[in-house]
């Protein structure tokens, strides 16, 4: 008994010595340091400096004389999303103040963060009456400001932005703000008046197609013409979207060729084919055979907000539709895009928004 309850004691169960522990960490922890963290390639490729932002020349004329100054008015930048608000203004900051002082002198506050009025309050507030201070390490002359950066600005309240206007007039000698928003209607008229106002253009095919194929040079990937057309197409100006399109679609493909076929499914684009056969059964006057089509679309898992955006492209398109079945039609989509924005069910919008096409189209047959 004695002798099986020593047995296990001669076998070394204390840790290895310090040192070879150490060696072994080290080694361990080397190889991790050679791997290569995934970045999304939109945060990979987001403007380094203000001349690398694509299509918006105003912007980036009025923005680099200003930082040869190293001075800068109050910003409202407004525009669809994947312009490059946010980027252009990041990029103006790291070329005022530096790698070193980016931090110190830069607050970024996201619609995802809390921005109601008491953050304004607290956190803008305490953050802009801060004192500047500290010098670049590269000996360039640094600005005795900084900047607060609120994106996404229409989401905030109206009380939120009431509270903000003072903060910008007292504070305007040690702090600058950029508001980045999609609505410059919903800021309200106070603030507008405080701010240098840009607005962000829709990037065009041809710049986009540029950029994407550079992103996909860079990364290795093949990508067919018509792939690029299709990822330029549905992106609708969005470049942000056709980036993260891009990779998604590189993923899928285990880094072969991309081709249109994949990026219209990643991008849930309903096929061409399903709508021809949509529009037939409406054409048809069988309600039973437009139920079935409609009931197969919804299971097929095809968002709604996105057939009716193809369907209004194809209405607007067709020439054979009457003007007068092209606004009843309209109406009729726009009504139904507002009841799904609102929460309501796919399938009765649908049905509903087809059984007016229907209505339209066999009426005159």
């Amino acid at each position: 008994m004695q002798a099986f309850l020593k047995g296990p004691s001669s076998i070394s169960t204390k840790p290895p010595p310090t040192k070879e522990r150490g060696t072994a960490a080290t080694a361990g922890s080397s190889g991790e340091g050679k791997r290569v963290r995934p970045v999304p390639w939109v945060e990979k490729y987001r403007p380094k400096c203000v001349d690398e932002v694509a299509f918006q020349e105003e912007v980036v004329a009025v923005l680099k004389k200003s930082l040869e100054g190293a001075d800068l008015p109050n910003l409202l930048f407004y525009g669809p999303p994947g312009t490059g608000k946010t980027s252009t203004i990041l990029a103006a900051a790291r070329e005022l103040f530096g790698p070193e002082l980016f931090r110190q002198r830069v607050l970024e506050l996201n619609a995802s963060d809390e921005r109601g009025i008491q953050v304004v309050r607290e956190k803008v507030k305490t953050f802009a009456q801060l004192t500047v201070s500290g010098s670049r390490s590269d000996g360039k002359p640094c600005p005795p400001f900084k900047i607060i950066i609120l994106d996404e600005a229409d989401s905030m309240t109206s009380a939120a932005q009431a509270a903000l206007r003072r903060t910008m007039e007292r504070e305007s000698k040690t702090t600058r703000f950029c508001l980045i928003c999609n609505y410059i209607s919903r800021i309200i008229e106070p603030i507008t008046s405080r701010c240098s106002k840009f607005r962000f253009k829709p990037l065009s095919d041809k710049t986009q197609q540029q950029r994407l194929l550079d992103i996909a040079e860079k990364e290795n990937v093949t990508v067919s013409s018509e792939a690029i057309s299709c990822l330029v197409h549905v992106s609708e100006g969005d470049l942000r979207k056709a980036i993260t399109l891009l990779q998604s679609a590189t993923r899928l493909t285990g880094r072969k060729e991309v081709t249109e076929k994949i990026v219209m499914e990643i991008a849930g684009v309903v096929p061409k084919e399903i709508l021809d056969e949509l529009l037939a059964a409406c054409q048809s006057g069988s309600f039973e055979k437009l139920e079935v089509v409609t009931k197969n679309l919804i299971n097929e898992g095809y968002a709604a907000t996105q057939l009716i955006n193809q369907l209004h492209d194809i209405f607007v398109e067709k020439e054979e539709f009457s003007d007068k079945q092209k606004s009843a039609i309209a109406e009729k989509l726009a009504e139904a895009d507002k009841c799904l924005a609102d929460g309501s069910d796919e399938f009765l919008q649908l049905i509903s928004l087809c059984a007016v096409v229907m209505q339209q189209l066999t009426q005159n047959s």
